[in-house]
């Protein structure tokens, strides 16, 4: 992995773990495969721990690495450095997606929630007039009782979003074209068509990897069909959603928007969306940060420790999954 995530994510109590249970090679993290160090300790590895920024595990690589049989990502996606070369080899992986889906989950919950009660827009006002409003005369429109929100795609994420809004009075609607009626009752959520999804629901949460199949799939269509002042959250990619046509439905007061990513992944500077007063950008925050990276370490951990006594992994990913991976 790069230098820097080495730094963020393995502190020295995680690196001391990871010591208590394998033998580590020692520092500096290998963000170079081709050099004659790397070569050298790849001769010898068993087990690689990975994470952002890790080089490609190409043929080369798979060549001076002939005892390798594990890879545990301290990240979510592997597709940047698992390859084909590792998938033919038998090599087993892992990834800490699921550790990394939880943080993501909170934000989008604590989305939900405040977009229902629409706090930031009457935080705006109330900072604009210093002076409290009629609290009786609030709209029947603001609040999360018995609102309705769309969660698209049932994957990592959204499965964990539909768990924490579980214990909240909300009905939770789900599109994903390979989950079932019995599926979704077993999540406990009504399985709809994508065109049901917007037109029904208070809040869309987007959490639909993006795939060659699901680039634009959020277009001006179903954008339009939300109703007037619906919230569509994204914390999937950017380019998921049309970006030109959400822009125009937020620039009209029609809809609110939660945007953790965009497309690009920074707008330009005269972008209008960045002073709309119906949109929050946030800076792709939502993943694990800080503290939580501790939390992918620790899975890593897990996993490792779970590989080396014979247990297997607990969360591999499996090769015929990758076309539904983000």
């Amino acid at each position: 992995m790069s230098q820097d995530a080495a730094a963020a994510v393995l502190d020295s109590a995680s690196l001391d773990a990871f010591r208590r249970v394998c033998d580590l090679a020692p520092p500096p993290v290998l963000d170079d495969l081709s050099t004659p160090r790397a070569k050298s300790l790849l001769a010898d590895v068993d087990l690689l721990v990975t994470g952002w920024g890790c080089p490609v595990l190409d043929e080369e690589v798979l060549r001076a690495a002939p005892r390798l049989r594990a890879v545990v990502h301290t990240a979510g996606s592997v597709r940047g450095h698992v390859t084909d070369a590792c998938w033919e080899r038998g090599i087993e992986v892992s990834s800490a997606a699921a550790a990394n889906a939880l943080p993501v989950a909170e934000y989008t919950l604590a989305m939900i929630l405040l977009a229902g009660k629409q706090v930031l827009e009457r935080a705006r006002d109330f900072t604009a007039s210093r002076r409290r409003d009629d609290w009786l005369r609030t709209p029947d429109t603001v609040g999360n009782y018995r609102s309705t929100v769309g969660v698209l795609s049932a994957s990592l994420i959204g499965r964990r979003v539909v768990e924490l809004l579980r214990p909240h009075d909300i009905e939770v609607l789900l599109h994903d074209p390979y989950v079932s009626d019995a599926d979704a009752a077993e999540l406990d959520v009504k399985r709809v068509e994508l065109a049901e999804l917007f037109a029904r629901c208070d809040t869309v949460s987007v959490h639909t990897p993006l795939l060659p199949t699901t680039r634009g799939l959020v277009g001006r269509a179903l954008i339009d069909s939300m109703p007037a002042g619906a919230m569509l959250i994204n914390t999937s990619r950017g380019a998921v959603v049309d970006q030109e046509a959400l822009t125009d439905a937020v620039l009209a007061g029609r809809i609110r928007a939660v945007l953790d990513v965009t497309d690009p992944e920074v707008l330009p500077a005269d972008h209008p969306l960045w002073t709309c007063e119906n949109a929050l950008i946030t800076p792709h925050l939502a993943g694990s940060q800080g503290n939580e990276w501790r939390r992918l370490a620790d899975l890593a951990l897990a996993e490792t420790a779970r590989w080396a006594s014979g247990t297997g992994f607990l969360h591999p990913v499996r090769r015929e999954r990758l076309a539904f991976l983000a």
